[in-house]
């Protein structure tokens, strides 16, 4: 079959999915209005989300369905549904999980009629099912991540099945667009635009629990902006495991750089963010475009992990550090105001001193903004799992201490630069410490906190900035006249 004609198929399977998965979550809501009348109140869920801004947007989902079902969203874990949407990024993440179960089967003991379901990327681990499948019994539903839009037909076979529901697939090509979501933030949302990831870092495992590059369609993407945009989002963040390579696979090729032009042309709405960008394939055509545009953010998202062209090789990023030092060096110069952030690992197999202070290297140069700086976590399943040649774990604590006291000291001095000038930031939210201040956020995505109520969130005003302090501001909205 052609790839014209696949495409057509998936997109004809998609739309007859959604109308299918609708009339499972009417069936749902049969369920749902039966609990009910048993427990004496609406019954409640809570999902709880682990990990990426992709699990969060995945989220989202899960809640539109469950809210569309009929049940109430809550924040507690005591809810009659709870449901863990996981990370497996790091062997920690797994850890918390497994650790937030016992709690969970506690509370199920004291309520017979609590159901307990894990989705996301852990899942996708066989090792992980099995743990579950002996251990922790008591889970009523589980599925992973290419399944998730079959999330109302699985929520009503937890209803119907005496035991344990297991739906895992290894993989999918198909993209169901049009299913309930319920966003976090009414002025702010995450748009999938790509899922998977072709790279294969020899130490993500990504790829085999996120499957292929999928790119969604402009047109699907565009119509779901706009309508977004019409129920008051001003702000959206694109959302990819690498969006360099978006629109490779359609069936008409359109850049990243392409679709952020015509994401540019919908009225209404004001900011456009998107993450995760690799180096390897980052176009002197997106710089332009970030460059000359009046609603991409200032900020880039630019994962380095090594700073040792060594052991970027080894991690086959495909890139070495010289040519990594030259792209962000264009960057900067083409567009002097941008906020450049990173992630970088240490402790990575073979990594020695003198890498890390390539790395340091690096940081120097660049002078991050922010730097997320994690400590190499083996991946059973990866490349780098199996390498021989893992550090001691002192070592990789003394090269992690050295790379996180740079990466702050250049933080600090960034965002220092910024002291007395006057930017427009998007309030979110009533400040957690202080109901007096309103939290804000820079285009380059730095917090900035002043006085104000809970009338301002959702709009963007001018903020001076007045106090530095380390990595946010203290400022003050200015007024007309």
């Amino acid at each position: 079959m052609s790839k014209e004609l696949t495409q057509i198929t998936n997109k004809f399977e998609g739309e007859k999915e959604t109308q299918r998965q609708l009339l499972y979550i009417e069936k749902a809501k049969e369920y749902v209005i039966g609990l009910q009348k048993e427990l004496g109140h609406k019954p409640t869920c809570c999902v709880t989300t682990f990990g990426c801004q992709m699990n969060a947007r995945d989220s989202e989902k899960l809640a539109g369905i469950l809210e569309l079902a009929g049940y109430e969203l809550v924040e507690e874990e005591d809810a009659d549904f709870v449901i863990y949407n996981t990370c497996t990024v790091r062997d920690n993440a797994n850890q918390r999980v497994y650790g937030r179960l016992g709690h969970l089967n506690s509370l199920k003991k004291k309520n017979p009629h609590k159901k307990i379901a894990l989705c996301g990327c852990m899942m996708q681990e066989p090792s992980v099912i099995e743990k579950i499948k002996k251990s922790y019994r008591f889970v009523d539903l589980i599925f992973g991540t290419h399944n998730i839009y079959k999330f109302a037909e699985l929520l009503v076979a937890m209803f119907e099945a005496d035991g344990m529901v297991i739906d895992i697939w290894e993989g999918t090509d198909q993209i169901v667009e049009d299913l309930p979501v319920e966003r976090k933030y009414p002025f702010k949302s995450g748009i999938n635009i790509m899922f998977g990831c072709n790279n294969f870092c020899s130490y993500c495992i990504v790829p085999y629990v996120r499957g292929r590059e999928r790119s969604r369609s402009p047109k699907d993407i565009i119509r779901e902006i706009e309508a977004l945009v019409a129920d008051g989002v001003v702000e959206i963040m694109l959302l990819g495991q690498n969006v360099n390579s978006y629109g490779k696979n359609l069936e008409e090729p359109m850049t990243f750089a392409e679709l952020l032009m015509e994401i540019e042309k919908i009225e209404g709405l004001e900011r456009i963010r998107f993450m995760t960008s690799h180096p390897k394939d980052l176009s002197d055509e997106l710089i332009l475009v970030m460059k000359n545009s009046k609603k991409i953010c200032r900020h880039l998202h630019l994962p380095l992990q090594s700073g040792s062209t060594r052991i970027l090789k080894e991690m086959n990023r495909r890139y070495t550090k010289e040519q990594y030092l030259a792209l962000a060096e264009k960057i900067r110069r083409e567009i002097p105001d941008i906020a450049i952030t990173t992630d970088i690992i240490v402790g990575f197999p073979g990594e020695t001193p003198e890498d890390v202070d390539e790395t340091i290297d690096v940081i120097n140069k660049v002078k991050y903004d922010n730097a997320f700086t994690f400590i190499y976590s083996k991946r059973t399943g990866t490349p780098a799992a199996a390498m021989e040649n893992q550090v001691p774990e002192e070592v990789v604590k003394e090269g992690f201490d050295r790379v996180l006291k740079v990466v702050q000291e250049t933080a600090r001095e960034r965002v220092s630069l910024m002291e007395g000038m006057t930017l427009d930031a998007l309030v979110e939210e009533l400040n957690e410490q202080d109901p007096t201040l309103v939290t804000a956020r820079l285009s380059n995505n730095t917090i900035v906190h002043f006085k104000g109520d809970a009338s301002l969130i959702g709009k963007i005003v001018p903020v001076y900035l007045k106090e530095c302090h380390g990595f946010y501001y203290l400022g003050e909205m200015l007024t007309e006249g």
